[in-house]
């Protein structure tokens, strides 16, 4: 293939590529190798589908219905672009027999609108609004792999993980924030053979892209009174103030995050012994660093006695926690990209992060449902969770997560000095419940 992310080239029979990829499928699903027909992107897909405990038999599960996802998708940012999606794809999928489907960052479908008697097909695979279409939970298949790895893609019948998804075939592009970066979701044309060609791969391509300009000019500028600091997943935090993108420094991201925290303000006392585990540490070091952070900040944010920001910060911690506490779960697992500030081993901000993670994390485990535990199970900060794989095992006992779950109780039963060492080293890893 001259390009790995389109399915079929002009000249391929569809029949014979589809044979000849059930086979394949069969060999990956029976002895776990992927035979050399299979393009390397949906080759690393299905790796990934099977290590994620997808079943080549499963079936999509229906999470939002009726005000749920009402509420969802009124008040997801794609629904600004619905309008656009509608007027660029709307005659084509219904001229066409195909559908239209826009997913969110984590596979979930949000609309599902085209010909009615190709709907009729899709709902019984529910393929419909509210279910969960990310890789994750049913394996390989357009829109949910264009998230996954972020780029346009096209998926041809028996390429998808599922069978009952072969049937199918369907491209989708991921729809980006036009000032962050951060991936929204994807749009997605889904249909028989006939989307198989080159030429619905750059036609979602080229609505994705129409959404995110529109998406640009729909976006009010960010009023530059308004810091907005992002902490999680990462040791030095990045603050978007007036414009600029400022890389902190790891004391100057401690810093900003409690100060976020507490519009009030701290005391230097208060934020020595929120900073620092060791005592000996003076107020003179503590006051060289503000110093130090109001000449990066420029003047007129960071104000003193009590150290405090003089205009109200956002911060994407902050946002997961409100998510949490009104119930938004699912809202909240997506926007937590990692640990707070994981390398900080500030008193304060160790509670916080703790806090942050054993808060989600039972949340998760309470709710039971078995996509968001895989999601948290196979995340870098998750792959150790004793309690999370033991939660995920009772509801989707698959050969892999039996597998994963058996390997952490294996070390758990180690030599105490070997854990310990082993836990010490993990940046990401999350303490097993007692």
């Amino acid at each position: 293939m001259t390009d790995p992310w389109v399915a079929l080239e002009p000249g391929t029979d569809p029949a014979e590529r589809a044979r000849e990829l059930r086979r394949a499928h069969e060999t990956f699903t029976s002895v776990g190798t992927v035979p050399r027909p299979v393009r390397s992107v949906v080759a690393e897909s299905w790796r990934r589908s099977a290590r994620a405990g997808v079943g080549p038999d499963g079936t999509a599960s229906v999470e939002l219905t009726g005000g749920d996802l009402g509420t969802y998708r009124a008040e997801h940012p794609l629904a600004r672009v619905m309008p656009l999606f509608r007027e660029l794809m709307g005659t084509f999928a219904a001229d066409g027999e195909h559908l239209l489907a826009v997913c969110d960052a984590q596979g979930r479908l949000l609309w599902v609108e085209g010909h009615a008697a190709t709907r009729r097909r899709a709902d019984r695979m529910n393929f419909v609004p509210g279910a969960r279409w990310s890789e994750g939970a049913v394996g390989t298949n357009a829109p949910g792999t264009a998230v996954a790895v972020n780029r346009p893609v096209q998926v041809f019948a028996t390429e998808h993980f599922i069978r009952r998804v072969q049937p199918w075939t369907c491209a989708a592009a991921p729809v980006h924030d036009p000032r962050t970066g951060r991936v929204l979701g994807a749009v997605d044309i889904t249909g028989g053979d006939g989307l198989a060609h080159p030429h619905s791969l750059g036609f979602v391509r080229a609505v994705a892209r129409a959404a995110e300009a529109h998406l640009a000019l729909l976006a009010p500028p960010r009023p530059e009174e308004v810091p907005l600091l992002t902490a999680l997943g990462r040791d030095e935090a990045e603050l978007a103030l007036g414009g600029r993108r400022i890389r902190l420094s790891r004391r100057h991201s401690e810093i900003l995050v409690l100060l976020s925290r507490h519009p009030e303000g701290l005391s230097g006392d208060e934020l020595l012994c929120a900073l620092y585990a060791d005592e000996s540490v003076t107020p003179v070091t503590l006051r060289a660093e503000l110093a130090r952070l109001r000449r990066l900040l420029g003047p007129g944010l960071l104000a003193s006695r009590p150290y405090r920001l003089a205009a109200v910060a956002e911060s994407d911690a902050t946002v997961v926690e409100r998510r949490l506490e009104t119930g938004a779960l699912t809202s909240a697992v997506a926007g937590y990209t990692g640990p707070l500030l994981p390398g900080s081993q500030a008193p304060a901000i160790v509670r916080l992060r703790e806090r942050l993670a054993e808060g989600l994390r039972t949340a998760l485990i309470a709710h039971g449902d078995p996509d968001l535990l895989a999601d948290w199970a196979h995340a870098p900060w998750g792959e150790d969770d004793l309690e999370v794989w033991r939660a995920l095992a009772a509801l989707r006992p698959t050969a892999s997560v039996r597998a994963r779950l058996a390997a952490l109780e294996a070390e758990l039963a180690a030599p105490a000095g070997w854990a310990a060492a082993r836990a010490g080293s993990a940046t990401y890893s999350q303490r097993p419940l007692a």
